[in-house]
């Protein structure tokens, strides 16, 4: 039986490049996608080195839309590939009328379009062969609008959406579609959004949250939360919400409304 390749785009470091040492680990030939070749080209030579695999690299920045349309016909046609790690986004400090229009162009490329882009051009090949694996890396900011971080949370809480819609979707047709939450990971995307890791708390180490999202993966659990110590929480508020929707009657206006 042939192992699948997997593509992880934002494989240069942090999360991306453990996904990568990982998958290696258990034989599996990658294709790495990000911006900086030279660190692509590192990280492929040594695991070529030290597990004895094929390692592709497709410099590619995915919020320019050459670059993208690359990406996406090598998933199109590469059917090696079985596993589609998408797991390259960017944060932003500040609050949301700090923002400018193109620091939040990029963000939402880079997080919503590109992610659900690679999604897209890979989901009907998998369809059809009945088997597949798509990883979307979301935020536990996404559930909670309290920490200030409007428009990062805003895109991580789509494609949590986007995964748990494309599930219902895709999982009777044979492709499995993960949503992994991390908080607080040490990776470089704070330096990036030039945030001060010396003003938060302690946070998760990267390998420790990969190696938790594995063990989602390999049970195959629809959404993985590693820092979440009581899964019960979960489960409460996912059954909160299809109790609310079971009380919506899309034809009348609720008798509170109904009143001045």
């Amino acid at each position: 039986m042939t192992t699948s390749s997997v593509l992880i785009t934002g494989a240069s470091t942090g999360i991306g490049a453990v996904y990568a040492e990982r998958f290696a680990r258990r034989g599996h030939d990658l294709v790495l996608v990000a911006r900086d070749k030279a660190k692509l080209d590192t990280l492929a030579d040594r695991l070529q080195k030290e597990h004895g695999i094929s390692v592709d690299v497709l410099p590619a920045d995915l919020t320019q839309s050459s670059d993208l349309a690359k990406v996406e016909t090598r998933l199109r046609e590469d059917t090696q590939i079985g596993i589609l790690i998408n797991n390259a986004g960017i944060a932003q400090s500040g609050n949301f009328i700090e923002q400018t229009p193109d620091s939040i162009e990029q963000l939402i490329a880079l997080n919503t379009t590109a992610l659900t882009r690679l999604s897209c051009a890979v989901a009907p090949r998998f369809a059809q062969a009945g088997e597949g694996s798509i990883v979307n890396i979301s935020s536990v900011v996404g559930l909670a609008p309290e920490f200030a971080m409007s428009v990062y949370g805003a895109t991580k809480a789509f494609v949590l959406f986007l995964s748990q819609g494309m599930n219902i979707e895709l999982s009777p047709k044979g492709v499995y579609v993960q949503a992994v939450l991390p908080a607080g990971t040490y990776t470089e995307i704070w330096e990036r959004a030039g945030i001060d890791l010396s003003t938060l708390p302690k946070m998760m180490e990267v390998g420790e949250l990969v190696d938790a999202a594995l063990v989602g993966f390999d049970r195959r659990e629809l959404v993985t939360i590693p820092p979440l110590h009581n899964a019960a929480r979960w489960d409460a508020l996912d059954t909160a919400r299809q109790a609310l929707l079971s009380d919506i009657k899309q034809d009348e206006a609720a008798e509170r409304y109904k009143t001045i």
